[in-house]
């Protein structure tokens, strides 16, 4: 199972962006889609965005269209939300997923990072 590894968040001003980073070990980074979830106070998790195997598929929530970009590098074991026109409903506590077997849509997710914290300040 692979091992992942949030990092990039922060406290930031709406209208600000972010670039959050998932470093993957532990297996072959190219056969796992990946994905990020958030998390807010007193909320479900939620999907945010994910991407296939090969990089040239993604999906997006609604609530981010436009403004959030999910990207990886395979070469790096790397995979990337660039995050845009921060909002304050953007804070929650950012998680990084990936799934083995699965597509974006249909995905187990069973590997989760820690979770990185994303603050945005009206």
């Amino acid at each position: 199972q692979v091992q992942l590894v949030e990092s990039g968040g922060g406290l930031i001003q709406a209208g600000g962006s972010l670039r959050l980073s998932c470093a993957a070990s532990g297996d072959t980074f190219s056969n796992y889609v990946m994905a990020w979830f958030r998390q807010a106070p007193g909320k479900e998790r939620e999907f945010v965005a994910g991407i296939n195997r090969a990089g040239n598929g993604v999906r997006n929530a609604d609530s981010v269209k436009g403004r959030f970009t999910i990207s990886r590098d395979n070469t790096k074991n790397t995979v990337y939300l660039q995050m845009d026109s921060l909002k304050p409903e953007d804070t929650a506590v950012y998680y990084c997923a990936a799934d083995r077997r699965g597509t974006i849509i249909t995905g187990a997710y069973d590997s989760w990072g820690q979770g990185t914290q994303v603050t945005v300040s009206s």
